[in-house]
């Protein structure tokens, strides 16, 4: 059997907008004393979009810092997968395309992406996948924007677990036959019995904002934010089996992930840095624990806010800064997205010895 080739990341890039919220802010507007939103939801403060900060032109801020960072050109993407959220500039609009056009990916075909924060999981997998299957495809790019805090209400507490939700957009390359940071395994759970648990109510077809709606008043303002519609459905479900399908994801993607030189499987006790997307400090601490691992071998985003899948990029941006990720280490990318889906992928850091 032929050895298939290694894909490995080449880059990554990230943007975020000048605006910001402080965590005296968000307090102020939703009532809350600072340090309930501080310390128990883990937000200090979040980047927020300014009236020039569109979703997919921060993706296309965040691709070109990716491209930056290499000497590859951008005419040398094969594939964009652009993960640039459903709320961007127009509805019904081929988004990655323009991503490609915008950054000189003229050979590349593109196509949009959405898993909710679990889609740079995903995207890596798929773009492994095409890689080591279609032998024309040898770099692909994922990038995407993200300002779905647009749609965050802090009068609601419903949505409390929301309110870390940010702006910002970040970048991947991915490169057959790159010498480091090698993609291996991943695994992917999804429970679709939540999947209308978390809404914007009027979005869409069910229920869409059309000029008779607005005039007539016949929608109020809270239908076009997010909210939970099914809180104890959604909280008796998502208690009793996250934190299990986190784990199995990540455990999946180490079986996956092949062997280690001396021919023993991955397991938990070889990961060395955990690039988890930003929840509240509890779950983080509580993940660290499950696999072995102190706080100083993660980076705790609180200060940036949840970008949603582009948490990704920003983690290792950080943790290459803070000496936190380092060559050599196996790093456990986990992420889950509402809807619901969890994810785990697992990235050798590094240069890789053929």
């Amino acid at each position: 059997m032929t050895e298939q080739p290694p894909v490995g990341i080449v880059s990554v890039g990230t943007y975020s907008p000048a605006g910001y919220l402080s965590a005296a802010e968000i307090a102020a507007a939703s009532g809350l004393p600072e340090w309930v939103i501080r310390d128990k939801m883990g937000i200090s403060g979040k980047h927020v979009a300014g009236p020039d900060d569109q979703p997919n032109e921060m993706a296309i801020k965040a691709a070109l810092d990716c491209l930056s960072q290499t000497d590859i050109p951008a005419s040398e993407i094969d594939v964009v997968l652009c993960t640039t959220e459903e709320w961007r500039e127009y509805l019904l609009w081929t988004t990655g395309i323009h991503l490609a056009h915008e950054i000189g990916a003229t050979n590349a075909w593109a196509v949009d992406l959405h898993m909710r924060c679990a889609t740079t999981v995903g995207a890596m997998k798929m773009a492994r996948d095409m890689m080591l299957a279609d032998p024309e495809i040898n770099t692909v790019l994922i990038a995407g924007g993200y300002r779905v805090s647009d749609f965050i209400d802090f009068r609601n507490p419903r949505t409390s677990f929301m309110w870390n939700i940010a702006t910002g957009a970040g970048a991947m390359l991915l490169r057959k036959g790159w010498p480091r940071n090698h993609v291996l395994g991943s695994h992917i759970i999804v429970d679709g019995s939540m999947s209308k648990h978390v809404i914007i109510p009027a979005s869409g077809s069910a229920q869409f904002a059309t000029p008779q709606a607005m005039a007539g008043n016949s929608l109020p303002p809270e239908q076009f934010y997010f909210d939970l519609v099914e809180p104890e459905a959604m909280k008796n479900r998502l208690n009793a089996v996250s934190m299990d399908n986190w784990l199995r994801c990540v455990d999946e993607a180490l079986r996956k992930s092949g062997r280690k030189p001396d021919g023993s499987p991955f397991t938990r006790a070889d990961i060395d840095y955990l690039n988890m997307i930003l929840i509240k400090p509890s779950g983080h601490r509580e993940m660290l624990e499950h696999l072995g691992l102190s706080e100083e071998q993660s980076v705790y985003l609180g200060a940036i806010g949840h970008t949603g899948e582009q948490d990704a990029m920003f983690s290792i941006r950080e943790g290459l800064a803070a000496g936190r990720l380092k060559d050599g280490d196996l790093m456990a990318i986990v992420a889950a997205g509402i809807g619901y889906v969890w994810a785990a992928g697992v990235v050798q850091w590094g240069a890789v010895d053929a």
